[in-house]
């Protein structure tokens, strides 16, 4: 990389990362070139993105941003994940972890607050967006049910004590 490009790749991040509702830095030594592509892959699929890049580029690239405190992290291969959902990239991270011992979360933040790697992976345990959104719909409208039901019961109930009625005197009658 040359100086306008390395210039181009802080510009770059640093807006990323001012967009950003949360950053997940792990450790990816020993991860071939297939691997990281999977990554890279399952990252896009979640709306969310990793960048692997010199530790001094990512701090430049973090200066002004919510995410200066990063800093302590970046030492060694560290790969860092974005995603403006902020439970996407945590989630990416921690399923990929799992599947691949090679790489290893070693933190993240979202917004200011700085997460320690034992905070990300319970993030990434939260339901999605989508997830608490259906749930809430389905409490919502279970009440909803629940009185359509009991107010059309007097009538039901109605409805088959003049049903019994009649059948009783069309028996008495035959």
């Amino acid at each position: 990389m040359d100086k306008q490009q390395k210039q181009a790749f802080v510009k770059d991040f640093s807006a990323q990362l001012a967009d950003a509702g949360l950053a997940v830095v792990g450790h990816y030594r020993g991860l071939t070139v297939a691997q990281m592509e999977e990554l890279r892959k399952g990252m896009r699929e979640n709306e969310a993105s990793i960048k692997v890049a010199k530790n001094r580029l990512v701090k430049l690239a973090a200066k002004g941003t919510p995410y200066e405190n990063l800093e302590e992290y970046l030492v060694g291969p560290a790969a860092v994940a974005t995603s403006a959902d902020p439970v996407a990239a945590a989630r990416v991270a921690h399923k990929f972890a799992k599947d691949n011992e090679q790489f290893t979360i070693v933190g993240g933040a979202l917004g200011e607050k700085k997460l320690s790697a034992e905070e990300v992976t319970a993030l990434a345990k939260l339901p999605s967006l989508d997830e608490l959104r259906a749930s809430l719909l389905g409490t919502l409208t279970t009440p909803a049910g629940q009185l359509v039901r009991t107010m059309n019961e007097p009538a039901s109930s109605l409805a088959r004590v003049l049903n019994a009625k009649a059948e009783q005197g069309d028996a008495a009658a035959a």
